[in-house]
């Protein structure tokens, strides 16, 4: 059974679970290297929490996405938190570029 997160979203954000970071390295000082910016791919996490919806012409339109898909976003359109010790971001449904099937 999995616990409820503590944290909902409002409007059109949603909050995925990252994935593993693909394609850095961590050296043995803890230091981390990136990718290279010519080499970036999308990131890619699961949902785990969304939003109503957001209001356009006073009518709230539903998200698209829903809890436990895997999603491909902008690696630059999210906002990193931390809640109870696990890393999740908060992005608009506007930065998600595809559902994984």
């Amino acid at each position: 059974m999995t616990k409820k997160l503590s944290l909902v979203p409002l409007g059109d954000r949603v909050v995925v679970k990252p994935s593993e970071k693909e394609g850095e390295k961590t050296l043995a000082s803890g230091i981390i290297i990136p990718e290279t910016v010519d080499r970036e791919k999308p990131a890619k996490g699961e949902v785990v929490a969304v939003g109503p919806g957001k209001y356009e012409d006073g009518k709230r339109i539903p998200l698209q996405v829903k809890e436990g898909d895997t999603v491909l976003f902008s690696k630059y359109g999210y906002d990193e938190v931390k809640v109870e010790g696990q890393e999740y971001y908060i992005l608009s449904e506007s930065n998600i570029l595809g559902i994984l099937k």
